[in-house]
């Protein structure tokens, strides 16, 4: 299902705080901050010229970020990033000036840390990235996972020394618990998603993410004409709208927000004209991004940045993880987790009906841009799904070669 963003505020300006957020002074601090992390480098950009032909388009290109900072996912570069500068703030409150990402490891700065206790609910990238960052600035974490988070993701979360905290029911249930527990405790919440009251830390996460758009705008031949993103929340979709429409204004990419359809809060919003909860129902193997309810935030920035909206389903997520895994005509081959390739399933969808092509104007000449939002954090789910390890396909395009630009 497609729909085209009618809603009365599409194609206005952002609110002035979530430009200030979303600007490219801000993107250039985040650049900053990565630079002083330890295994900090750019991430793939992968060309795919053999998809490109085949469904009729002028090019397409993929930001891999399944080797983002070690996590395999685009989150490490939100929740890691809030935390870094959640505690320079503190430091600065008690040493009464200003602390700068390079007093980060000073004494100082960790004796405020310690004292310290972040939190948030995940679905399992987000609460690795939290976690990652409180043990690089030595703050305590605790991570609150519902039942649907596969045991693989929390070990992986618990690898940094979070304490874990199960929650019967679904991701909705770990947010409301996750609240609770932090405002009885007095722990920073460091959400992804936001709520009346609570924005400002959800979009520092948001922040986070444009320093993905700066690295690819460097790595583009040109500038995209069409941009897919899916979404859970709407965190990195509003994240990458936003930041574009703060560069490009009018001249913007087309966007183009993909949700699954078992959870299409994003979609649904889209159709009332305002934020909707939707119904829980079936889960979707797109595990990142079962989400019922939109981010405040987020909405009030894909309502006027995103210009379609449209759901794919599960077999369509699983098909593009086979796909990415076994290309065609020497395309490079991509290890994309459960929800890493859901903007290309949105792509192949629109490209396949010429009706659709025609109403976000796909033509020939069209640049794509997508995001491999996540690798194979759980590699025994892709084994089970792709039916190749996630080692397998890597073995496989490094003996093929691939057309990677980095």
């Amino acid at each position: 299902m497609l729909l085209l963003n009618r809603h009365t505020d599409h194609r206005s300006a952002l609110d002035d705080s979530d430009a200030d957020t979303l600007s490219l002074h801000a993107a250039r601090d985040v650049e900053r901050f990565l630079a002083h992390r330890d295994g900090h480098r750019m991430t793939p950009l992968v060309s795919l010229p053999g998809l490109a032909h085949e469904i009729g388009v002028g090019s397409i290109h993929l930001k891999d970020e399944g080797q983002r900072l070690g996590l395999g996912s685009f989150k490490a570069l939100g929740g890691s990033y809030a935390v870094i500068r959640l505690v320079l703030e503190e430091a600065g409150r008690q040493l009464g000036r200003s602390v700068d990402v390079l007093e980060l490891h000073t004494p100082e700065v960790k004796t405020v840390a310690r004292e310290m206790t972040v939190s948030c609910a995940t679905d399992g990238n987000h609460g690795r990235s939290v976690a990652q960052g409180a043990k690089l600035v030595g703050a305590n974490c605790a991570i609150f996972v519902h039942s649907g988070v596969s045991d693989e993701r929390i070990a992986a979360i618990a690898r940094f020394g979070a304490q874990i905290i199960r929650v019967h029911g679904n991701y909705d249930d770990s947010v409301a618990e996750a609240s609770r527990v932090a405002a009885e405790k007095a722990w920073i919440t460091v959400s992804d998603t936001s709520w009346p009251g609570y924005e400002r830390i959800p979009g520092l996460v948001m922040q986070g993410y444009t320093a993905l758009v700066s690295e690819a705008l460097r790595q583009l031949p040109t500038t995209p004409t069409h941009v897919f993103v899916q979404a859970g929340v709407g965190g990195i979709a509003a994240a990458i709208a936003g930041h574009l429409s703060v560069l490009f204004g009018d001249n913007r990419p087309f966007f183009t927000v993909v949700d699954p359809s078992r959870a299409a809060c994003l979609f649904e919003s889209a159709r009332a004209g305002h934020p909707v909860k939707v119904e829980h129902g079936p889960s979707t193997v797109m595990a990142m991004l079962e989400c019922h309810e939109p981010s405040l935030v987020a909405w009030r920035i894909l309502s006027r940045a995103a210009d379609a909206f449209m759901t794919v389903d599960d077999e369509d997520a699983i098909s593009v993880m086979k796909r990415l895994a076994n290309p065609n005509h020497g395309d490079a081959a991509v290890v994309a987790g459960e929800s890493g390739g859901v903007g290309l399933a949105g792509l192949l969808k629109i490209a396949s009906d010429e009706t659709l092509r025609n109403k976000i104007g796909l033509e020939r000449e069209a640049r794509i841009f997508l995001i491999n939002t996540e690798g194979a954090t759980d590699p025994r789910l892709y084994e089970g799904l792709v039916g190749q390890t996630p080692a397998q396909v890597i073995a496989k395009n490094n003996c093929t070669g691939g057309s990677v630009n980095l």
